[in-house]
């Protein structure tokens, strides 16, 4: 059984554009007005890249099911994979860049996507960038671009004016370079992250993801601890936690179905696991909501 009722919302764009797109948040809400099948203040998981840009306004805008405090200046960072959603009646205007992972690994330099990877990865960045000064010429480079009818080159254009953004953007939030070993080892942490997310139902031991690493459970460790601070057995658990909450809040699945869902064959170590690591059992968590 898969969480399938988190809704997945695939990247759909204009007619012509397949791979990045830029609109308004009020012309975000007209679109998905006339789709009756999604409503973006319900929890849904995308599978594409956004940046949340706010110009003008304040309000609340939920990732991953906490809420962040956003604002003229701030930026949201949503990665592919997590789950996000509006919140009733916000009070703020701004701009959604949508695009996909094909996107970035065909117009973005091998050296950027080291960095902007770490950007994106929710697991070691959060998602919320404030006061950000790199806003304004950054959209109006986009808005110019976007609007533009010499269409040569324009997509190479777009993605250059958008990889500059989001270097900056990641020298804004961490003043810190990768060295070569950081960037060998950031290489093995996102493979193993992708793995656990591919594999958390079937198995929570490490051995078994540096198995299919190719490489020791102590090295495996250290290279989890240089991006996390804690153990690859930690990011497992905490992995399947974040998934358990996601299925309980989003879903209309039984306890014992969500348990089922993130790989426990009995009720009573589903439940367990989840007290050992929140305090509470999954019933007084869906209670509390």
């Amino acid at each position: 059984m898969a969480l399938k009722n988190i809704p997945n919302v695939a990247f759909k764009s204009n007619e012509g554009v397949t791979d990045v797109e830029f609109f308004d948040l009020a012309e975000l809400f007209s679109r998905v007005a006339k789709d009756p099948n999604h409503d973006p203040k319900q929890p849904h998981r995308i599978t594409f890249f956004a940046l949340m840009i706010i110009t003008e306004g304040e309000g609340i805008h939920q990732v991953d099911l906490k809420d962040y405090a956003i604002k003229k200046g701030s930026v949201l960072k949503i990665a592919k994979g997590q789950v996000h959603a509006f919140q009733p009646n916000f009070q703020y205007s701004g701009y959604l860049v949508v695009f996909t992972e094909d996107f970035v690994l065909r117009y973005f330099s091998q050296s950027s996507i080291n960095y902007i990877s770490h950007l994106y990865n929710y697991h070691i960045s959060e998602p919320l960038v404030e006061n950000s000064a790199l806003n304004d010429f950054f959209l109006e480079q986009l808005i110019k671009e976007f609007a533009s009818k010499n269409t040569y080159a324009q997509k190479e254009i777009i993605a250059k004016i958008l990889e500059i953004y989001l270097l900056r953007l990641e020298r804004h939030t961490h003043n810190t370079p990768l060295d070569n070993s950081s960037t060998a080892n950031q290489t093995l942490f996102f493979h193993f992250k992708d793995l656990v997310e591919k594999n958390y139902t079937k198995t929570r031991n490490v051995k078994d993801y540096a198995d299919l690493l190719s490489i020791s459970t102590k090295h495996l460790n250290k290279i989890v601890k240089e991006f996390t601070l804690n153990t690859a057995k930690h990011f497992i658990d905490n992995f399947v936690i974040l998934e358990i909450k996601r299925a309980i809040v989003s879903t209309g699945y039984s306890l014992k179905e969500v348990g089922y869902a993130v790989g426990f064959d009995e009720v009573t170590n589903f439940t367990k696991f989840f007290k050992k690591h929140m305090g509470t059992t999954p019933k007084q968590f869906k209670a509390a909501l």
